[in-house]
């Protein structure tokens, strides 16, 4: 059947529901260019402003798979699962959970990202670690899954490229906001991977994409339903995102907690977020037998995180980087630390040389945040709050101005407790 693009723009900017045939054919000649940038631009914004069902959602997704080839991982002996995070402040979970659920029994294949903006990317924190690199073929993934029982790597080129490309459309075209671009976008690639089983952490709060329970809710709903349509068992766990993760916010500062966390120690809800993703994860490929706070408490992870960072050069005895220049915020008053909000110390980090404006910059591996107070912990006028780690000094300025106002100080009535995990999608 013959279609073209303006009449697949016209249906939905029309409010119209895309037929599986449009789809499959718009997506698959946006991907061979017989479908302009503006072209898509349109579309995507129509989509942006007119939504689009379960139905279509799952089909844009499959399609968005078909594009480019999948990974086979059909003849690794342990079962496969995979987690995604959709983005935060601190959020260094995968670096712990992968070698921890893979020494729970499953193999794990963490094609990862780069940061961008306030949220980091895990390609840039393992980075940090002297020889580590990040792009194998195909064949190497399958190689160290069957050997080591985890792997965090790039996304091979012929994964999902019609998401690539449309993803940087997105990005110039203010539609990334779209639940069913965001959604597909993120299905697309883990299906591709190859996985079975799929735990999402989607975030919500001020360092997170989605804001609100309400946004976090639509969108685990959406993950979920495009993975039981393409065959994926998935699950949700929307988790709060208002507080940096952890102490350390930057590529070697987060890959140093990290380890801390994998011999046993670190910081509360680290653990806490570490376990209950191992758990989920654990429970879809049937290994619920095995405890993996007991596994983690023990330092049981720690020997597979070893075997991984080897098995992709890095040296796991070489020291981290550590910035050139550091700075003390202090707290402004004695009393409780009632509030410190993630996005605000997310852009400071980034301002620091921990983040990149474009996909293109590069990164400053030993700049960041370590968080010396979170809320609910008693501090006195003068003691340190915040640490600034940077290797240009003259970037302090600008992320001083970003924590203004990002913290406050009162009483112990006034501290409200946090609860991190927020609610299950299932």
């Amino acid at each position: 059947m013959a279609h073209s693009a303006i009449d697949v723009i016209r249906a939905k900017r029309d409010g119209g529901r895309l037929t599986p045939d449009q789809i499959d054919w718009v997506v698959d000649a946006y991907t061979r260019g017989e479908v302009a940038e503006e072209q898509m631009s349109a579309l995507a914004m129509a989509i942006l402003l007119r939504g689009m069902d379960a139905a279509e959602t799952a089909r844009w997704t499959a399609a968005m798979v078909a594009s480019g080839g999948t990974l086979d991982l059909g003849e690794l002996s342990r079962p496969t699962v995979d987690k995604h995070s959709t983005g935060g402040v601190g959020d260094k979970i995968t670096l712990p959970l992968t070698p921890l659920v893979a020494a729970c029994g499953a193999a794990v294949p963490q094609l990862s990202g780069r940061g961008l903006g306030h949220t980091g990317g895990t390609l840039d924190k393992l980075e940090s670690i002297p020889g580590w690199r990040a792009h194998l073929s195909a064949e190497r993934i399958r190689e160290q899954l069957a050997d080591v029982g985890a792997v965090v790597c790039a996304a091979t080129e012929d994964l999902a490229p019609a998401d690539r490309r449309l993803y940087a459309l997105r990005d110039v075209t203010g539609t990334v906001e779209s639940v069913p671009l965001i959604a597909s976008s993120i299905m697309s690639k883990k299906i591709a991977e190859g996985v079975r089983c799929l735990v999402l952490d989607v975030k919500c709060g001020s360092g997170a994409f989605m804001k609100d329970p309400a946004q976090a809710r639509e969108l685990a709903t959406a993950l979920v339903g495009i993975g039981a349509a393409n065959g994926l068992r998935t699950s949700a766990l929307i988790t709060d995102m208002s507080v940096p993760l952890g102490n350390a916010v930057g590529n070697a500062l987060e890959v140093a907690e990290s380890v801390e966390v994998l011999r046993g120690g670190g910081p509360a809800d680290v653990v806490e977020l570490t376990v209950a993703l191992a758990r989920e994860m654990l429970a879809l490929v049937g290994l619920s037998d095995v405890d993996p706070a007991e596994v983690l408490s023990t330092g049981g992870a720690y020997e597979t995180w070893e075997r991984m960072i080897r098995a992709q050069g890095g040296d796991v005895d070489a020291p981290l980087p550590v910035a050139a220049h550091r700075e003390v915020v202090p707290a402004p008053e004695s009393g409780v630390l009632t509030s410190l909000d993630a996005y605000a110390v997310g852009i400071a980090a980034w301002r620091l040389g921990a983040g990149r404006s474009r996909k293109e910059d590069s990164v400053q591996h030993a700049a960041g945040v370590l968080c010396r107070a979170k809320p609910g912990d008693e501090v006195s006028a003068g003691d340190p709050l915040l640490e600034l780690h940077t290797d240009t000094p003259e970037a302090v300025p600008a992320a001083l101005e970003a924590l203004e106002g990002a913290f406050s100080v009162g009483s112990r009535e006034e501290s409200a407790p946090r609860r991190l995990i927020l609610e299950a999608v299932r």
